[in-house]
């Protein structure tokens, strides 16, 4: 037993001695870290790589989403595109479309000849500036077509022997050419340029092209008293009525002697009106002439006349 005991007393301080020695040695190992945590690390040694945790709670927000750059339009459940948007184009001016209209105008020709500038086949046509008015007169006054319907008049005048005082001969028929040019374009910047922009009227013959024979005849007459204003409206053509007379008293300085007077201008200003009246009719149902005679064979002589619209489909029936 008293043996027993003391093995047991000397195990039990061998122990004791042994765990002493064991904390003293993480003590010791504790203590060295420590000291290397807090001094700094040594010239050219490595830096440590191991991630240091924030500080404080972690966080559960997300990025802030990207602003959009100014005039950037984002519609819900679309991803923005990169690089400046392209606008639309603006849409074009009333002056920009009446040059355009007028650039159609002037390609119109009867049987590919005679200038038919003034007819628009467009009834809602953009108004026409000034100059505008004054350019789209004298490109039809000075065309060479132009010229050549004075020359036939010249010698129409000349064969029925219409101004004896001009004689026959070379020089007859140059006096006759004369005043049948300056008549016309007398008349064309004067009822067609002038006037119609002191009066703020559209000179231009705007065909119907629609309805009854009768309904368009009527019409196509009506026009050389009845016009189309600047503003849409309408009202008394003075602008063609004064203009023919206008043109009537200026062709008192080179007629003969025996066709002057008042009453000899007022009677050439009231003939052209009706005369105009007659070329009216003329320009409404030229387009129908030339398509039933010229049909596909002359194309080129046909005047290029927009299909006329089909007119919009009668309403669905209600249900019963």
């Amino acid at each position: 037993m008293a043996a027993w005991t003391s093995v047991t007393f000397r195990s039990l301080r061998a122990s004791a001695l042994e765990t002493a020695l064991l904390a003293l040695c993480l003590a010791g190992s504790g203590a060295h870290m420590a000291a290397q945590a807090q001094s700094p690390p040594a010239p050219g040694a490595p830096a440590s790589t191991t991630p240091t945790p924030p500080a404080g709670p972690p966080t559960t927000s997300v990025p802030d989403a990207p602003v959009p750059a100014p005039g950037v339009d984002i519609k819900p459940g679309t991803q923005p595109t990169s690089g400046p948007q392209s606008e639309p184009a603006p849409s074009p001016t009333q002056q920009e479309k009446a040059a355009q209209q007028i650039k159609q105008q002037e390609t119109q020709r009867i049987l590919g000849v005679v200038p038919n500038f003034n007819t628009s086949y467009v009834q809602d046509a953009a108004p026409l500036s000034r100059k505008q008015k004054f350019s789209l007169a004298f490109h039809s006054a000075i065309d060479l077509g132009t010229v050549l319907v004075a020359a036939v008049d010249a010698a129409y005048g000349q064969a029925t022997d219409g101004f004896p005082a001009y004689g026959q001969g070379a020089q007859g028929y140059g006096k006759y050419l004369g005043a049948s040019y300056a008549d016309t374009f007398d008349g064309t910047m004067l009822g067609n340029a002038l006037f119609p922009v002191l009066l703020k009227q559209d000179p231009r013959f705007f065909r119907k092209g629609t309805g009854s024979f009768t309904s368009r005849l009527l019409y196509a007459v009506g026009t050389t008293f009845w016009c189309k204003n600047d503003n849409g409206g309408r009202g008394p053509n003075y602008s063609n009525l004064l203009g023919n007379i206008a043109a009537g008293g200026i062709s008192n300085l080179y007629y003969p002697a025996a066709q002057r007077g008042v009453g000899l201008t007022f009677e050439r200003g009231f003939v052209v009106t009706g005369e105009g009246a007659i070329g009216g009719v003329f320009e409404e149902f030229w387009p129908d002439i030339a398509r039933k005679v010229l049909k596909n064979r002359m194309t080129k002589l046909q005047p290029n006349v927009p299909p006329v619209p089909a007119p919009p489909p009668p309403p669905p029936a209600a249900p019963h």
